[in-house]
């Protein structure tokens, strides 16, 4: 009879190479996932500002001594450090009294960033 054998210990290749393998696959998900939340994070920021300017633009339109004309406004207004353009048009509704007033944002890619809808009245103030 020969020496009794040791009983080895630790992992073999093959086990590392999964455990290595998983880990890799763990990595990549949370590495996407942070990609889509700076991605989403930018976009949220994007869509902010250019409701900021919206409503911007819409305050200006309601605190206005005198009515909006019917019709459209163009316009560009810094904010954020960027350049937006936006376009106002005032409507007239179904009572003469009051005019509607949609506000578009675009940002610089052209891409339409906001958007707000608010009513007035059409009676120039003295």
């Amino acid at each position: 009879m020969g020496k009794p054998s040791r009983p080895e210990y630790g992992f073999t290749l093959i086990e590392m190479m999964v455990a290595l393998a998983v880990f890799s696959l763990a990595a990549l998900a949370l590495i996407r996932l942070e990609g889509a939340t700076i991605r989403g994070a930018g976009t949220l920021n994007s869509t902010l500002m250019a409701q900021i300017v919206a409503r911007n633009i819409a305050i200006e339109a309601l605190t206005d001594a005198r009515a909006p004309t019917i019709g459209s406004a163009t316009g560009v207004e810094q904010n954020g450090g960027r350049a937006w353009s936006w376009t106002r048009v005032t409507q007239p509704t179904g009572d003469s009294r009051i005019l509607r007033i949609d506000v578009s944002v675009m940002d610089a890619s052209g891409r339409n960033a906001g958007h707000l809808t608010v009513v007035r009245d059409g009676v120039t103030k003295q």
